[in-house]
């Protein structure tokens, strides 16, 4: 049986969280399919026709592995239901297609006792067909059976006479980063904030993408800095978790790059901090900190070099400087000191 009685189970994995608050907005699952699968349904299926089903089908053998999310598109002429496993693991489980097996039967059998008698006898009676698919970001490739007759014994000699199907396979680091910036939009935003990488990396990433989520509404935006939130946060110390939580709980789409900005001299900090931990008390400590802390201090300085000449120059386009302050994340104040700069 299905756990809780219908109720969703609580993710055990920040991803998990993640992926499963990012998916649950039907308009972000319809991206996911529109933009990785190359099939002619795809395009036939409006956002607005599916229904989200609030439940976990995923047995309690596997609750500690993974979680699901399950979407039903009902309309005149179609009953379909999406069945996506996130498989949120760093390693493969190669048992995955009769995993997902037990879960599409669960379904049906769940299906088939919520139907009145008379109908589910009845000649006309059918399933609505399951599409499975499974999301996966683990680093190493993806090597289990894409389809469920690869798991028999001697398939090829019975062709014809047993249960198959092939599943959707969305392997996050597998796609190419050239791909994901084309693509332009909130998946695949994440997916490649989500491709494995130092955390020195972030902020880089980040910069790539902020053409992408200067773009996205308010809603997509908000989607993006709560699925950041599941997943970096964990990794960060207590101290800068918090740092981390007020800059991306302050920001919004058009104001993009004083976000990275903050995010990227936290991040420098946190690695500050770390090296220095390491070290013993005494006056080794103190040279390196007076040079990691002078190293930071330029780096910071050169970088609000950069953003005061970016405002100089909008300021002799006789850009206004709400625009400016946007543009570059400097202050009104620092703006009318750079504005009566020029005018002298």
């Amino acid at each position: 049986m299905p756990e809780n009685e219908g109720q969703p189970r609580l993710p055990h994995h920040p991803y998990d969280k993640g992926y499963r608050q990012l998916l649950a907005d039907k308009r972000v699952f319809m991206e996911l399919l529109k933009t990785f699968v190359r099939e002619k349904w795809v395009e036939t299926i409006d956002a607005d026709d599916l229904i989200l089903m609030n439940k976990s089908y995923v047995l309690q053998d596997f609750s500690e592995k993974e979680a699901d999310i399950v979407y039903r598109l009902k309309t005149r002429d179609k009953n379909v239901i999406f069945y996506v496993l996130l498989e949120l693991q760093s390693t493969v489980d190669y048992l995955i297609p009769f995993r997902l097996l037990l879960y599409m039967v669960e379904i049906w059998r769940e299906i088939y006792n919520n139907t009145p008698q008379h109908e589910r006898e009845s000649k006309h009676f059918r399933l609505p067909p399951i599409i499975p698919a499974v999301l996966y970001n683990g680093a190493s490739s993806w090597t289990a059976a894409l389809s469920f007759k690869e798991m028999l014994d001697g398939y090829q000699d019975f062709s014809g006479h047993f249960l198959d199907y092939r599943y959707l396979l969305f392997d996050v680091n597998r796609y190419n980063e050239e791909e994901l910036i084309r693509a332009a939009n909130l998946i695949t935003s994440v997916f490649l904030l989500d491709q494995k990488m130092r955390p020195e990396e972030l902020a880089g990433r980040l910069q790539k993408l902020s053409g992408i989520l200067r773009r996205l509404t308010p809603d997509e935006f908000r989607h993006f800095t709560t699925w950041l939130k599941n997943v970096v946060k964990p990794r960060i110390p207590g101290d800068f978790s918090a740092k981390i939580d007020g800059i991306l709980d302050a920001s919004n789409p058009w104001e993009v790059e004083r976000m990275i900005y903050n995010l990227e001299i936290t991040l420098e900090e946190m690695q500050q901090q770390a090296l220095l931990k390491g070290l013993k008390e005494g006056e080794q400590k103190g040279k390196l900190e007076g040079k990691l802390e002078g190293k930071l201090e330029g780096k910071l300085e050169g970088k609000l070099e950069g953003k005061r000449e970016v405002a100089r120059n909008l300021l002799l386009l006789n850009f206004d400087i709400e625009t400016i302050v946007k543009a570059t994340g400097l202050t009104p104040d620092e703006i009318a000191v750079l504005k009566k700069q020029l005018e002298q």
